[in-house]
């Protein structure tokens, strides 16, 4: 019976490579022995997910870019073809869903992997890429860019940059962005976030663009329950609490709200208005009392949480 050869380091491992190229070992033969990693930086930004409410998905895809760079990399230590690393992203989904939050996590995957020199997040919109003349928008562009080496470009409503006419700079600013892609992808990540529909459309305008993003992130609106869970986290994180009848209400003011604006729903921003908008209701009802204590001072009732104006609602 054939006996396995055991493989303790990666120099044993490359001669025998070599010597199953000449047919003098049988690939049968070969079991490699490595220690298993402990993978902490992954328990560190899965524990980070962890907080975050919802997002399934999301956390799924990190974990499998996390696992494509890691054996990447193992791959190449064992002078192994390994994928070209590319890691631009589309983020699509309704505002207020984590977009901005799941990009600095990945920021920061990023520069812990050894991915990206310095991690950081710059974010942008049209008008900080879009000039007012000819040749002013590319430069616009590629000081945006140099100014996020080393991180991530995160472009919001990036479908406005495919608006307008002939005559509009927008395409110019596309144009720019490709290019650097390309050229930066070494230690330059770009991410292009707005609604599901304009960023399909947005990729509809350059037959190019989808394939320089392999990796596209869809952000699902949150439901009742999530939304009323991000609330009372933002509570607690504030040093509040909700009395019952405060929380009833809550939760009927969110199902109220979501329902009559599914389109254009503002999610995580409408719980944060909320939220703050009901801390200063209770300071200008506790103002003119002369007695304070601690849970008088952290409870918020039911007559706090006033009704929310249409610009809570919708981006």
């Amino acid at each position: 019976m054939e006996q396995p050869i055991r493989l303790k380091d990666n120099g044993q491992i490359n001669v025998v490579l070599n010597t199953m190229k000449r047919g003098e070992v049988s690939p049968n033969s070969i079991i490699e022995t490595v220690s298993k990693p402990k993978h902490e930086l992954l328990v560190e930004i899965e524990d980070e997910l962890r907080h975050l409410i919802g997002m399934e998905e999301i956390k799924k895809m990190i974990h499998e870019i996390y696992a494509w760079i890691f054996i990447n990399k193992r791959r190449e230590e064992l002078n192994l073809k390994a994928e070209k690393q590319v890691l631009h992203m589309l983020f699509k989904g309704n505002p207020g869903t984590g977009k901005t939050t799941v990009a600095r996590i990945i920021g920061q995957l990023f520069l812990k992997m050894g991915v990206l020199s310095k991690g950081h997040l710059i974010e942008a919109e049209r008008a900080d890429l879009v000039g007012e003349y000819i040749g002013h928008t590319a430069q616009k562009t590629r000081d945006l860019i140099k100014k996020a080496n080393g991180g991530i470009l995160f472009i919001d409503e990036a479908y406005s940059l495919g608006r307008g006419g002939e005559k509009d700079f927008g395409k110019e600013a596309i144009d720019t962005l490709v290019k650097h892609m390309e050229d930066k992808h070494g230690d330059f990540v770009l991410i292009l976030a707005g609604y599901s529909s304009e960023m399909d459309y947005f990729l509809s305008l350059n037959p190019g663009l989808k394939s320089r993003f392999p990796f596209i992130l869809a952000f699902q609106d949150y439901d009742v329950k999530e939304l009323l869970d991000i609330s009372k986290k933002m509570f607690v994180d504030r040093e509040y609490i909700l009395s019952r009848e405060a929380e009833f209400r809550l939760r009927d003011l969110i199902a109220k709200a979501k329902s009559e604006n599914r389109q254009h729903f503002s999610n995580g921003r409408f719980v944060r208005n909320i939220v703050e908008k009901s801390i200063r209701s209770q300071a200008t009802r506790l103002v003119v009392e002369t007695d304070f204590n601690r849970e008088i001072l952290m409870r918020i009732e039911e007559k706090d949480l006033v009704t929310p104006d249409k610009s809570d609602i919708i981006t």
